[in-house]
């Protein structure tokens, strides 16, 4: 099956499009929403970033800037294009239902435009999932944090077994951040012909939220 896989830059897309390849799925590009030109939407990953791992996966990525009031409409457009070029399917990498989507979101906008859901991390125990994905030698870095759960000083670190540890401690954040309390960006992993390199970063704040800002990054041949 021909399909197409949402991006964030972070952990659960890119671990969904891992798995859905070992299913034999043919995906054919990327698709990220961005919030303006120069950053993602949620995770706020620089432009040129998404790029580098696209490159370094071997893959077209496809961005389409949107706003919250028009997300669902543009959402559709973006599938209805890919629809035109033979796409069957939507790979995500959703483990719960979104909080800020009615119940069944995704199935409903799907099914009005025509493409299967395709959700390869659907409703799994999260602990799993961030075991699996770090066994797998994927690397991620926190980028953005809700400061009511994760302070400050979770921003730039590295998704490990320390972190899952310090994480099932705390006892009130599901260790994949699903209720928003951290995101990430990946920077390496079996997907990856090369790597990326955080050279320089800034931790700001950002009302509720911390960010770790990427001022700087390379993309490095791998050992």
């Amino acid at each position: 099956m021909k399909v197409v896989s949402t991006w964030s830059g972070g952990k659960d897309s890119c671990f969904a499009y891992y798995m859905a390849l070992k299913q034999g799925l043919e995906i054919v590009s990327l698709v990220t929403f961005m919030e303006n030109a120069t950053k993602s939407n949620f995770h706020g990953i620089r432009a040129d970033l998404l790029e580098a791992q696209a490159t370094s996966i071997g893959i077209p990525l496809a961005k389409y800037v949107t706003r919250p009031d028009t997300y669902e409409r543009d959402f559709k457009d973006a599938l209805l294009g890919f629809k035109a070029q033979g796409v069957e399917g939507l790979v995500t990498g959703d483990i719960y239902e979104v909080s800020n989507h009615e119940k069944r979101w995704l199935e409903r906008v799907c099914s009005e435009v025509g493409l299967k859901p395709i959700r390869p991390l659907w409703q799994k125990d999260t602990t799993e999932i961030f075991r699996k994905y770090v066994d797998a030698g994927f690397k991620s870095t926190v980028v953005k944090t809700k400061l009511s759960l994760l302070g400050k000083e979770w921003l730039g670190r590295q998704l490990d077994g320390a972190f899952l540890a310090d994480i099932l401690r705390l006892g009130n954040v599901d260790p994949c951040g699903e209720g928003g309390e951290y995101h990430t960006v990946t920077t390496d992993g079996p997907s990856f012909k090369k790597g990326i390199k955080l050279i320089k970063t800034k931790k700001s704040l950002r009302g509720e939220f911390g960010q770790l800002d990427i001022l700087q990054f390379k993309v490095i041949e791998k050992d």
